[in-house]
């Protein structure tokens, strides 16, 4: 990838999707740090199976309702003002399950985590797919799934290491006070209390990037659009890009969610909730990384936040389905008759994407648009 071509400042770009990306690193550390507290949180609290099932599982509910909201806040208060409230809940969580003396008061903190994973599933690669160079910007989205992906590991090695940190304190010293608590004694705490160094970096962070240029556009803020649409493309460039824009925006009739329902768009919204399902039924080795590129970009630009929660609601709703089913399908079904399930699955995945998922590679998002209003 060349640092610079006909104006772009990839540098830039790379910056500014890499800070977004911060939130799928939270997203993935979030949702994998409990695998590491669920033996001792059990025995602390006297959990039944029961209890250990919403203990894990509560933050997906924080989840679908973080992402049906975070599409319409997006598109009222901007991207960045959103982001920032993401960091701010997955601050919030990690301190709260840190020094939680109830398994009431760590359920509630989970949950509030759970509200920022859905916040930053929808609003992070919408961000990066915003700012991004379109030749790129396949590449550029695909950042936020290896974030998830390194926040997975993160969260293995830094509960390995609290572990064996506690195992040889009690070997060696006599433990007494918040510290050992935290990181000896009860080190769940300070499994779940760890998340709060990235989720801190992450709204500093945010503070050094711009709000979304396109909108900027959106809320008639062409100015300040300019200026960060100058510093990616050049300034020549910049005004293109800010014209086109308006000019697309002034021609739709519609300015709120209606706009979803008209043909071509209509198609792009069925496209997004199916394959947001048919991502939780395939396999994470390319389906989780092209199913944010396409839904970040598909969308019309006045109500691209709405429709990527619409679409990111339906990926929790799946998640939360296999997890509540999965048990009862394998006891059912068998272990096999689940593969050929989910295997079945598949097969509306490849017709959708066969019939009718375009092909978006290195085309504008307003050129995006106008091919689904062309439909």
């Amino acid at each position: 990838m060349k640092v610079k071509s006909q104006g772009e400042n990839l540098v830039y770009v790379i910056f500014l999707a890499s800070v977004a990306a911060l939130g799928g690193f939270l997203f993935g550390y979030d949702t994998a740090v409990i695998s590491g507290t669920i033996g001792a949180v059990s025995l602390q609290f006297g959990l039944n199976d029961a209890d250990i099932g919403w203990y894990v599982g509560c933050a997906l509910v924080g989840s679908i309702f973080g992402v049906a909201i975070a599409g319409k806040l997006s598109d009222y208060f901007g991207r960045k003002i959103v982001l920032l409230l993401s960091g701010v809940l997955f601050s919030v969580s990690a301190i709260g399950c840190m020094v939680s003396g109830s398994i009431s008061t760590l359920v509630i903190y989970r949950i509030i985590g759970g509200v920022g994973i859905g916040v930053a599933s929808v609003i992070s690669p919408l961000y990066i797919s915003e700012i991004s160079v379109a030749r790129y910007r396949g590449t550029l989205v695909t950042l936020y799934q290896l974030a998830i992906t390194i926040g997975f590991v993160g969260a293995y090695l830094v509960n390995y290491g609290i572990n064996e940190y506690g195992v040889g304190i009690k070997e060696t010293i006599e433990t007494a006070g918040f510290w050992s608590k935290v990181m000896v004694t009860e080190n769940w705490r300070g499994m779940l209390g760890s998340e709060t160094v990235p989720a801190l970096l992450f709204f500093i962070a945010l503070f050094f990037i711009p709000e979304s240029p396109r909108w900027l556009v959106l809320k008639s803020k062409e100015g300040t659009a300019q200026k960060t649409f100058g510093r990616i493309y050049g300034i020549d460039e910049a005004k293109n890009q800010v014209s086109d824009l308006k000019n697309l925006i002034q021609s739709e009739k519609e300015s709120n969610w209606r706009i979803l329902f008209q043909p071509g768009f209509r198609i792009a919204m069925f496209i997004g909730v199916s394959l947001a399902i048919l991502y939780i039924f395939f396999c994470t080795i390319f389906i989780c990384v092209v199913i944010w590129v396409l839904l970040s970009e598909m969308y019309p630009a006045k109500v691209r936040g709405l429709a990527m929660s619409a679409a990111g609601f339906s990926l929790w709703i799946g998640t939360f389905l296999i997890g509540q089913l999965t048990p009862w399908l394998m006891t059912t079904l068998s272990p096999a008759g689940v593969f050929w399930l989910f295997g079945l699955m598949c097969i509306p995945y490849m017709y959708i994407t066969w019939k009718l998922v375009p092909e978006t590679t290195g085309k504008s998002l307003e050129d995006i648009e106008r091919m689904w209003l062309k439909k």
